[in-house]
């Protein structure tokens, strides 16, 4: 695979070789000049998946899809100037939701900075300290001492991309003339047989990590702490593992040896392997709106599953309650906005349950387990009344449906503002195991398409539940309905602007509220399907959704569209959610 036809060429093919050893599978290319001998070989490697894409911002967040899907690093390569710049975005959100990037920004050479040449911006650091490691590469040369610098220096990035925490590593790699595989002048005949003679590439393989394991004699002593408590809580926050079944098993056991109730995030796996854990309490957003129940329930002690749910709700009656917590995470980050009495166990939740030994239940726990059961039960029996007899089409019952109908063993990526809000609300315990995404590090809407499209890439089904201000802001991603080998269905909510700020206080202040703040955009996104030749269908009542979920198409994208009206359900939840969780005091 190593490719003499000039210096270049040369450096750029080890530099492929050796990712397709380390286990590189996909590489995204931007169009661009300056990153022509890259583009060349990462289009010519057998192993590795080269997928060009027109926009650099929508690349990289197609990228980053790929990459939360399989948690293996995806290069993103583009040309010199703003062309990085536009990675940007998608950086910063792989780097808050540690997801394994390697980027990948051609440059000039050294001598032609500074000067006017064109299409030259300063690319070191371009990223500030968003990245896991960041490096400008050698120019280009054939000297074996400088190829054995790129090959271990490639080795290392790909490490820092993954360990201790997966997120983004940037090289720079300036190249000189000429682009093109075209002579150099060059004669590369003795380093070419150097690298045969020296078998250049072996011992490359996949690194193994192993995560940190706590010691077995501290786990024990901490559980026999935990077990004293008579009112203890887990929260399954936010988590995307790459084995969910594990991961629900692992709070399972944990739960049961504890005898604590289980509070799940609406985007964790937990409420879609509901028979794994009889604990888990899926209403808790709306039963600590009742701020009688709210104060029974107060926790004594907190063990926190990776980063806190959405709910400010829950938040809010965290952070009163001022109750001892525990974070169990494997990363280095800071998983506590709240700044209360914390400690950190920086080690994944499995290896801390499989240092647990035959510990039993304490049945002084089950009243307070109970009690949650309780609340949980009656809440969710009055949403599904509720929802029930709600023919008027609104966004809530969305997720509410989606919760029950959807095909098991589907991905489904839940898109950020109101559609994170709806799930927590509304989504129902079930055991069809889909696994759900989401891009919660910086919580923006921007790549939601181009995000959900990675997820979907060379997957059966895929679902994305968005509103139509996500969907607009990234809709350079429809380009790439060409190249998508899978299928994704798009669930659009389109209530005409930002349903999220309709229920925030500036919605009473008009003007500016209107224009500046919910930005209605008034866009037929029938036309705008037809445009890139994109199934659409509108949906007008339930049963026609409900169709729809088991009738996606094996290979493309569709767009259902459901409108409803932002003022309509904003009052609806301002209304309703104070009510679910009334009156259930015994």
């Amino acid at each position: 695979m190593t490719d003499f036809r000039n210096t270049n060429t040369l450096w750029a093919s080890i530099l492929v070789e050796t990712l397709s050893k380390l286990g590189l599978k996909t590489a995204i290319i931007c169009p661009g000049s300056r990153s022509t001998p890259l583009a060349v070989a990462f289009a010519q490697h057998e192993s590795i998946e080269a997928i060009p894409v027109l926009d650099e911002r929508s690349a990289a967040f197609f990228g980053l899809g790929i990459a939360k899907r399989t948690g293996l690093p995806t290069v993103l390569v583009c040309t010199s100037g703003t062309a990085g710049a536009n990675f940007y975005p998608a950086i910063i959100e792989a780097r808050e939701s540690r997801v394994p990037l390697l980027v990948l920004t051609a440059d000039r050479p050294p001598q032609l900075r500074e000067c006017h040449s064109g299409q030259t911006i300063e690319q070191i650091r371009l990223y500030s300290n968003y990245p896991n490691w960041q490096t400008e590469l050698a120019v280009p040369s054939a000297e074996i001492s400088q190829l054995r610098y790129l090959r271990q220096t490639i080795i290392y990035a790909w490490e820092r991309s993954l360990f201790p925490v997966p997120g983004v590593v940037h090289l720079n790699i300036p190249f000189d003339d000429p682009l093109a595989p075209l002579p150099d002048g060059k004669d590369l005949s003795s380093i070419e047989s150097q690298l045969e003679s020296q078998d250049f590439f072996i011992g490359i393989s996949p690194p193994e990590f192993s995560p940190t394991s706590p010691h077995r004699v501290s786990i024990d002593n901490l559980v026999e702490e935990w077990k004293k408590s008579h009112q203890g809580i887990i929260i399954g926050g936010l988590a995307q593992p790459q084995d969910p079944q594990e991961y629900c098993l692992a709070i399972a056991r944990l739960s049961q040896i504890l005898g604590f109730p289980v509070l799940a995030e609406g985007l964790s796996p937990l409420r879609n392997y509901a028979d794994l854990n009889p604990n888990l309490i899926c209403t808790y957003d709306l039963i600590l709106r009742n701020s009688e129940l709210a104060e029974k329930l107060t926790p004594e002690i907190i063990i926190q599953i990776g980063e806190l749910p959405t709910s400010k709700e829950l938040r809010g009656w965290l952070d009163k309650s001022q109750s001892r917590r525990w974070i169990v995470d494997p990363s280095s980050h800071n998983f506590d906005p709240l700044h209360g009495n914390t400690t950190h166990i920086r080690s994944s939740l499995e290896n801390v349950v499989n240092l647990i030994g035959d510990n039993s239940l304490h049945p002084h726990n089950l009243d307070y387990l109970n009690q949650w059961h309780q609340f949980d039960t009656k809440v969710r029996d009055a949403i599904s009344k509720k929802m029930e007899t709600t023919e008027q089409l609104i966004e809530g019952k969305v997720a509410w449906l989606l919760s029950q109908f959807l095909p098991s063993l589907t991905q489904v990526f839940i898109a950020n503002s109101m559609a994170v809000r709806d799930v927590e609300f509304f989504w129902m315990p079930n055991n069809l195991q889909n696994k759900t995404f989401f891009s919660r590090g910086a919580n923006g809407i921007d790549g939601t398409l181009s995000t959900a499209l990675g997820f979907a890439y060379q997957q059966k089904s895929t679902f994305l539940l968005t509103g139509d201000l996500a969907l607009l802001h990234d809709t350079n991603g429809f380009l790439l309905s060409r190249k998508l080998v899978g299928s994704l269905t798009i669930i659009l909510i389109n209530n005409n602007g930002g349903g999220i700020f309709q229920t925030l206080p500036i919605a009473k202040f008009e003007p500016p509220f209107e224009e500046f703040f919910a930005t209605p955009q008034n866009i037929d996104f029938q036309k705008l399907s037809s445009t890139y030749e994109v199934e659409y269908q509108l949906i007008t009542n339930w049963q026609q959704l409900k169709k729809n979920l088991n009738l996606f198409p094996a290979q493309g994208i569709r767009v259902l569209e459901i409108k409803t009206n932002r003022q309509s359900d904003a009052h609806w939840l301002a209304e309703n959610l104070p009510k679910f969780a009334t009156n259930i005091l015994v």
